[in-house]
């Protein structure tokens, strides 16, 4: 059951610390505010010049923080992420995603939230950035979600494009995929519900059951995602990508990303072994893999780092 609402819940200061108490000072932070709704943090390496690139992590589904967080799932993985690659001498800019500044000023309202909410507010950081024209590449880096967000947001647009766990085929398919393997008798409904949301219509919802997915508030939300192809994305884009998943991944298999693969034949494509969805690497079952969610001091994979800067210093 735990495995389950995990799955559908997918559906300041100059200097910081690393990974460990123990590591080096090593990097600049800075809080950066672009609009009302979008607050971030950009890490800074000390001895930044114009050949510095910088990474743009857009996070995945949910009321994401810029560190990965979410309520009752503290994981870090994003700060880390940003920590280690800033160490690298890459610039790491990570923001909220703006439902949180929405909740704090009280201005939420779900049914009016849409999917290309995210894709502006990705296209809006871009140029944000862009503008300052301080910055040698600009890399775009979407986790699970963030991956169809910022391959739209990257289009004509970045240097680059890196897809972290991100989905090979539309919502709906993943959707159905999960649901068939964790509550095979509510398959039917579900599809049959989501048919109709890819319809463009939306429907009166009879099951209680499934009301985190297909409470009335969120259903435009979902014909606004459901309407997305990875695929049919990935292909437009003229720039070089990175696909990265990881082979402990609860969430994303590692044949979403091979799909990706199969879209984009000219995409590099790393997959690491025992990494999860939220980058940590896991050595035990499911129930390993499900505490390290709210872990927030487990560190990230080593080799997630090394396959982003690799890349990036390819470019």
């Amino acid at each position: 059951m735990k495995k389950s609402l995990l799955v559908l819940l997918s559906l300041c200061s100059i200097l910081c610390h690393s990974q460990t108490e123990t590591a080096i000072q090593s990097f600049n932070k800075d809080e950066v505010t672009i609009n009302p709704l979008l607050n971030g943090s950009l890490y800074s390496p000390l001895k930044q010049n114009k050949k510095t690139n910088l990474v743009i992590l857009i996070a995945g589904s949910g009321p994401t923080d810029r560190d990965g967080n979410q309520k009752g799932l503290p994981n870090n993985s994003l700060k880390y992420l940003s920590e280690e690659l800033t160490k690298n001498d890459i610039a790491v800019f990570s923001y909220d995603k703006r439902i949180l500044a929405q909740m704090k000023n009280g201005t939420v309202n779900e049914a009016t939230l849409t999917f290309d909410d995210f894709i502006t507010d990705a296209t809006t950081v871009l140029l944000f950035f862009k503008n300052q024209k301080k910055y040698n590449k600009i890399i775009i880096a979407g986790h699970s979600e963030g991956s169809l967000i910022g391959m739209i947001a990257a289009n004509g647009k970045a240097d680059a494009f890196i897809s972290l766990a991100g989905a090979g085929r539309t919502i709906d398919a993943v959707l159905v995929e999960q649901i068939a393997k964790q509550a095979p008798y509510l398959k039917e409904e579900v599809q049959k519900n989501l048919n109709i949301l890819k319809n463009g219509e939306t429907f009166e919802l009879r099951n209680p059951m499934l009301a985190a997915l297909f409470r009335a508030s969120i259903q435009p939300y979902m014909i606004s995602w459901i309407k997305y192809n990875p695929q049919s994305e990935i292909v437009k884009l003229k720039i070089p990508v990175l696909l990265l998943n990881g082979t402990a991944d609860l969430q994303v298999s590692v044949a979403e990303a091979e799909l990706l693969k199969k879209a984009k034949p000219e995409a590099d494509l790393v997959l690491i072994e025992k990494m999860n969805h939220i980058f940590k690497e896991i050595n035990g079952d499911d129930s390993v893999n499900m505490k390290s969610y709210s872990n927030p001091d487990l560190p990230i994979a080593p080799k997630v780092v090394t396959a982003i800067t690799g890349f990036i210093k390819s470019l």
